[in-house]
């Protein structure tokens, strides 16, 4: 018999949107935690309106964008426009663990949700706030969305072509990546919650998170004055030669190569055969290869553009070469990999159809969790209002009719 998920018992109140928000809620989620998402109809969360649609049909009920994002995460809607739909939060929010936002600064104080306005109902509540740029800072009340957290970050100036100017990193990379980690600084301040009884006010910037990614190229300027720039295929702190995506047989079809040590690049030597090319002396060090790394990487596109893709990788690696092929997304799709590990499942919708979404990414050896897709709008109201709240339906009805519950 499986044990009870890691979380179970934990109450989270999320009032996050758009991917971040879901992301931190959906990984607690995934570990056990009762995850509530605050939404209202008045002001429809942006994923709800993106494509791709159920069957093709727009809804905000239909988004596959929505349903995997907000997967892990329940609903109750309320129009926090209305004094009695705050109450209500105020009140599910004393009967709760950990409260998510990732509005910007003072968003929830007008709201007369801040964590001090919290606080007064639940003494050790734990609140994440995840602004882009903080909560403190001259630009705490910068608007981004994911591309302007990767372009702030020093992340766009560093990706694109050698000799080019940045390419921005595609989507909005630096959600989910924030989310996770949000999720792992709750968890920390839930610890020491249950050490000291003591609540906390997490002020989590998704720009300092980010900015993780870019660590190697910010220790190099400030050590050697050196500034990042677009490489292509280098290595970004020229750590590995060769070093890149090279093409394959076939439309399209590319494998990754990272070699970075000499003894490594001797066991992809002997994997092409020897070849006079790749025993020059002016590639026999990484030092030389780096100095060189454009006539070596025109060498091993030659070379790898006679092979299937997954084949030469399957070679590669046992060889001892980090090589692993280029997967589009039909790839992933069909990837006996990702299939054995429950990477992506199939589950019923609420409303009838079928839908793949992602499974629990964080996986423990003793519990198995129910992955369900992101809610329908006041999927949970009726448990919540009447059930935990303990709202006389009378009442319950009447704030349904007069849009508080909406």
């Amino acid at each position: 018999m499986a044990a009870a998920l890691p979380l179970k018992g934990l109450r989270v109140i999320n009032f996050g949107w758009v991917w971040a928000g879901p992301v931190a809620g959906q990984t607690l989620g995934f570990l056990g935690a009762e995850v509530l998402k605050v939404e209202s109809r008045a002001r429809i969360d942006m994923t709800r309106s993106l494509p791709p649609f159920a069957e093709g049909v727009p809804g905000p009920e239909r988004s596959l964008s929505n349903h995997a994002c907000w997967a892990g995460n329940g609903s109750v809607s309320l129009n926090l426009k209305h004094p009695e739909a705050k109450r209500l939060a105020l009140e599910l929010i004393e009967r709760s663990d950990v409260v998510i936002e990732n509005f910007g600064p003072g968003v929830m104080e007008q709201l007369g949700l801040g964590y001090l306005d919290l606080r007064k109902v639940k003494r050790d509540i734990v609140m994440c706030s995840m602004p882009a740029a903080g909560l403190y800072g001259p630009l705490r009340n910068v608007r981004t969305y994911g591309l302007s957290v990767t372009s702030t970050t020093g992340l766009d100036s560093m990706v694109g072509y050698k000799g080019g100017g940045p390419v921005p990193v595609e989507n909005a990379f630096s959600d989910p990546f924030v989310g996770i980690f949000a999720a792992f600084a709750i968890l920390v301040a839930l610890h020491h919650r249950d050490a000291s009884g003591i609540g906390q006010h997490i002020d989590f910037s998704q720009q300092e998170a980010i900015m993780q990614m870019v660590g190697p190229a910010y220790m190099d300027y400030v050590l050697n004055g050196r500034i990042g720039a677009p490489k292509g295929n280098e290595h970004p702190l020229a750590a590995a030669a060769p070093h890149g995506v090279f093409p394959c047989a076939g439309e399209d079809r590319w494998i990754s190569i990272a070699v970075p040590s000499d003894a490594e690049w001797e066991a992809l030597i002997r994997a092409m055969g020897n070849p006079d090319w790749a025993l020059a002396e002016r590639f026999a060090t990484r030092a030389s290869r780096v100095a060189h790394i454009d006539e070596l990487h025109a060498g091993l596109a030659a070379w790898t553009a006679g092979f299937d893709d997954r084949a030469l990788a399957a070679t590669l690696q046992a060889h001892g070469v980090a090589a692993a092929p280029v997967l589009n997304i039909a790839d992933l799709h069909a990837d006996p990999h990702y299939r054995a590990r429950g990477t992506f499942i199939e589950v019923q919708h609420p409303l009838g159809f079928r839908e793949t979404i992602y499974g629990a990414y964080v996986k423990t050896s003793r519990t198995v969790p129910d992955i369900q897709p992101g809610p329908v709008i006041g999927r949970d109201n009726e448990r919540v209002f009447r059930d935990i709240l303990g709202l006389p339906e009378e009442r319950y009805r009447r704030l349904v009719e007069e849009q508080v519950i909406h």
